[in-house]
């Protein structure tokens, strides 16, 4: 590839030409070793004592290993000899690994279908790694670029994938990420998805652990029955308003105290208090939508800081449940429409949205919003929903928008100090 002497590691002072006399070409140097303060300098302070132009960087540090790749751009009558040298040099001097290669300048064409593609996994296994990799490859398209966003309490890797149709792609990696027991989100890059600014989600079973209508119905002594129908419910096996009603029935005569002691029982989510914290300091907007009963969401509201929120009241007369409630039910049309006048309110276009939800119920609304995430959710909303989290801890969505647990960590450590 090197013309003068035929021998890329050509002396100082050789002035390299290319064979077909074009009159630019690259060297790619790659620096692997120990991380310490101050490499990147070094290398590009010897590099600044010559004609050269940085065409390219990446860095990454693994477990305290350093892997810097810096490709740069010469023209003809470079002494690239001197360069080759003084570089090697440098790696000497850090006890560093350098491989060095040089090669035409040629215009890499923009690949189409550029997308983010994360997989979560607790344990992540290299046999999901390798299987997922392998449908990406299976597809014609390329990993780019591969991050870690978290370790712990599951491993989250992100990709940077170019070249792929993206249905077929989400299609491919479901069934992989079925047969590894992973999750994998398929969302496409660029701005589009650093633009999501307001998050609708769901309560019952999915903001908190649990559904409050079967909390208040293990004190009116009908749990069994209400379960039952909740269940039926979310598998989207029995129409919402109807079965609402049918529970809620159930419940009639109960001491409105009851309502009180409940409120008491909530349990939130695994992550959910990090999720919202995490978002909020970002300046995204926060709604709750539910299927269950105002007199239980707004203590929510008023512990977590939610900027809006919409659900069910029950009706109470003379200190007791009537068995009813009032005004128009919140059920899987009513979602959707939530999700709608909440963005309008915060003057946000709906595909600026994020929806997460895990029942039949939520449909519409993940389906509405510009992403829509299935959160340890029924199969026929995890068919439905642009991705699925199967793990049980809420803040995992944060991976989904591209924010690592050592940003989040640094966060709030950088809040505590304050």
């Amino acid at each position: 590839m090197v013309d003068v002497t035929g021998d890329p590691r050509a002396p100082a002072g050789t002035v390299v030409k290319s064979m077909d006399g074009s009159a630019e070409r690259t060297l790619l140097i790659t620096l692997t070793g120990r991380d310490r303060p101050g490499v990147t300098s070094r290398l590009f302070g010897t590099l600044a004592e010559f004609p050269l132009t940085v065409a390219d960087v990446e860095q990454v540090v693994i477990r305290g290993r350093l892997v810097l790749g810096v490709l740069v751009a010469y023209t003809e009558g470079a002494d690239i000899g001197r360069v080759w040298n003084a570089t090697e040099k440098v790696a000497t001097d850090l006890d560093m690994d350098i491989e060095l290669s040089t090669g035409r300048n040629k215009r890499v064409p923009k690949r189409s279908g550029r997308l983010h593609v994360t997989v979560t996994g607790a344990p992540l296994m290299p046999a999901a790694m390798a299987g997922i990799a392998a449908r990406i490859a299976a597809n014609g398209a390329n990993i780019d670029r591969i991050e870690r966003l978290a370790g712990n309490p599951v491993t989250c890797i992100e990709m940077d994938v170019s070249g792929a149709e993206p249905e077929r792609l989400r299609a491919g990696l479901a069934a992989e990420a079925a047969e590894q027991q992973v999750d994998v989100a398929v969302q496409h890059g660029g701005l589009h998805r650093r633009a999501k600014r307001l998050i609708v989600m769901d309560v019952d079973s999915t903001l908190i652990q649990g559904e409050v209508i079967e909390l208040l119905a293990r004190h009116a002594g009908c749990l069994d029955e209400v379960a039952k129908v909740t269940e039926a419910a979310m598998r989207g096996e029995l129409d919402f308003e109807g079965s609402l009603r049918e529970r809620v029935a159930l419940l009639a005569g109960l001491d409105a105290a009851a309502i009180d002691e409940v409120r008491g029982e909530l349990r939130l989510a695994a992550g959910a208090r990090t999720l919202v914290r995490t978002l909020k300091r970002l300046d995204y907007k926060f709604a709750i939508v539910s299927g269950g009963f105002t007199q239980v969401t707004e203590a929510l509201v008023d512990d977590l800081g939610i900027d809006y929120s919409a659900a069910n009241t029950l009706e109470i007369q003379d200190g007791k449940l009537t068995g009813r409630v009032t005004g128009p039910v919140i059920d899987r049309a009513g979602k959707a429409a939530a999700l709608e006048r909440f963005a309008r309110e915060a003057g946000i276009p709906v595909s600026q949205t994020v929806a997460i939800g895990d029942g039949a119920n939520d449909l519409d609304m993940l389906q509405a919003a510009g992403l829509g995430i299935a959160y340890n959710a029924k199969p026929v909303v995890r068919q439905a929903a642009d991705t699925a989290v199967n793990v049980p801890y809420l803040d995992t969505i944060l991976f989904l928008l591209g924010i690592s647990r050592e940003e989040v960590e640094a966060a709030d450590a950088a809040d505590a100090s304050l």
